[in-house]
This record gives C-alpha cells, structure tokens and sequence, in this order.
C-alpha cells in the first residue's frame, strides 16, 4: 500500500484502508475499487490523504497498534457519549468503561508496534479520530513510562475524554463554568462522574497547560501539572500538528517531532518527550520518501529504536526491456544514506 493525497488517486485505483464515519459504521470498506464519483465524495467530505494498493508494495503490511474493529467500538462509542452531552443527559459511564478496556487490551498486546496515525479523517469523523488516536498515543507512553494498570485506566479515560469540552450543547445552560474555555468545561461534565476518578477530570482541565506557567486556563507550572495531563498534552499536540488545518500548515511527522523537541521545558514534559519518541514511526510505512542518493522509494518497514532509519523499497523500470528492477536499502544498515524528503 502507498500513503497518497487524493488529488493524485485515479479511477479504478483500490482503496487501501477502511474509512469509518463518525458512529463507528464503515463509509467505504478497504479493496473497494475507487470511481470518480467515490473519489469525488472522499474529497467533498474533507478526506485528503488515503492508502491505495500497489502491486509493487501486495507484501508491505502496515502494522496497527489499534485494529479496525476496536476503533470502530471506541468511535460508536464516542458518537453516543457526545449524543448524550449534547442532549444534557448523562452518557453511559459503564459501557464507556467496557470500550476502554478494550482498547487498553489491544494496546498492551501490541506494546511494541510503533504509532503511525493513518487512519482517514472526514469533517464528520475527525474529532472522535482524534480523541482515539490522543488515548492510544496517551496509553503507550503511560506503558513506557512505567504506570501501573490502574494509572493506565485513569489516564485513558482521561484522554479519550480529554477534548469532551468541546462538545457543542443544544440546551439552555446559563451555568457560568460551561461558558469558559473548553477545559473548564470538560472539567466540570467529568468531575461528578463517580464511576471514574477525578483525576480523568484534571486531565481535560489541564492538557492546555505549559511548564511555563502560560498555558490555559489557569496558567499552572510544572510541578502543578499532574502527569496524566504531561502525557496527554504531548499526544494531543502530535496528532493536532499532523491533521488540524486551524494551525496552519499540517506538518509530517519528523517535522512534528523536531517542533515538539523545540518545545521541551517550556511547554512540554522532557520525560514524557523522549518516552514519546520511543513510540512513534517518524517516516510511516507507505510514505513515498526522496533519499540523499538522489532515488526515490517507499518506505516498507521500521525499526523500533530506530525511527529515523526505516527500510525503503525502490522500484525502477529498465528502459530497454522494461522489466522492473526493485530493491530496498536498510537505512540502519547503509549508515551514509538518509531521507531528505517525504514526497
């Protein structure tokens, strides 16, 4: 499969990866051979990037930390807590719960499988695609950092919650606390929440913080920060700066992380930095990247520990018979190439 914007995709192209709406029901199932008027609707919904199939890359699997199936459970979910706030009822803590230990399961079990974030953004899906991938994200770097298995649940139910603020409301409230920031409203919808502890409520009110002291909203320093909401911070920010448009340019994921580093001390946890880079793919597999020898390639495989020397597979075509010549070139291994340029 190769990661590609839409505007390059050609009818008869085979789709690579499902794309879900927002209920956590499939919009357009992976293998589906793409028509104009598909490619058409993806665009006018807000999609921008997707996976095709190549039949140079069939053997290239892209591993997930998440599968389909939880993701589609954890989004069904989301849809029908955010229904429920929007209401002015309260959502369902307890089939919340259920879904988050699934997804805690899942995670544990593919600990070491690094993060890319591939997963295809609509204008419908894109906020319980981002609460998913900020807990998944959240969750890892929990596990590196060494939390115990309770932490590990208040710290994904926080995460998963953490931007539930925002959700807009289509009753009269005039209470004064839900007309703040949208930290200060999260807080005050989690905070009477018994099933869950308070500090999954400190985790929405405090992941706009900084260790400067000028983060939002109340302006809290480092040592005032609880970690669950240092952790979040760190994942919210990395999947804000790949997809939200509203920040201006989406960057690619090395440049994310080169930003995030600038960022360390001042509005990020160092700790929580380096526990972080540990679990993300910087060059994701299927990204059609430019090498310092001047070839072109798609990366087809990573290296934990490594994230910066994944293995890239070049396809050339013989001019005089036009057989294909393919091979790939270890970046761990031939030490003197590097990627320039993600295409």
């Amino acid at each position: 499969m190769k990661y590609v914007h839409l505007d390059s995709v050609e009818s008869g192209q085979y789709l690579g990866r499902t794309i879900f709406a927002s209920n956590g029901s499939i919009l357009l199932s992976g293998g589906v051979q793409l028509t104009v008027f598909m490619i058409n609707t993806l665009n006018r919904i807000g999609v921008t990037m997707i996976y095709i199939k190549d039949p140079n890359m069939e053997d290239v699997e892209i591993p997930e930390v998440l599968s389909d199936e939880t993701k589609r459970i954890v989004m069904k979910q989301m849809g029908q807590t955010f229904a429920a706030i929007q209401s002015g009822k309260q959502f369902n803590s307890r089939a919340l719960s259920i879904s988050i230990n699934t997804l805690l399961d899942e995670v544990m079990k593919n600990r070491d499988v690094l993060v890319q974030l591939t997963d295809i953004r609509t204008k419908d899906n894109e906020m319980y695609v981002h609460s998913t991938n900020v807990c998944m994200m959240a969750v890892l770097i929990g596990i590196n950092m060494g939390l115990n298995a309770t932490q590990l649940k208040e710290l994904a139910v926080g995460a998963l919650l953490h931007d539930v603020g925002k959700v807009e409301l289509t009753y009269d409230d005039e209470s004064p606390d839900l007309k703040r920031h949208h930290t200060w409203r999260g807080f005050e919808l989690l905070k009477s929440k018994r099933e869950f502890s308070l500090l999954t409520a400190h985790v929405a009110f405090q992941h706009h913080e900084a260790l400067d002291g000028k983060g939002v909203p109340r302006g809290l320093t480092s040592d005032e920060i609880h970690i669950y909401a240092k952790i979040t911070a760190v994942a919210n920010m990395y999947d804000n700066l790949l997809f939200d448009v509203s920040l201006g340019r989406r960057m690619l994921p090395h440049e994310a992380c080169e930003h995030m580093m600038a960022l360390s001390e001042t509005k990020l946890d160092r700790d929580v930095l380096i526990h972080f880079l540990k679990i993300v793919s910087i060059y994701p597999t299927g990204a059609s990247v430019r090498l310092s020898n001047r070839e072109t390639g798609v990366v087809v495989g990573q290296h934990r520990g490594l994230p910066s020397r994944p293995i890239v597979r070049i396809v050339k075509q013989d001019a005089s018979d036009k057989r294909l010549d393919i091979k790939e070139i270890d970046l761990a291994k031939h030490t003197t190439v590097f990627i320039e340029q993600v295409m």
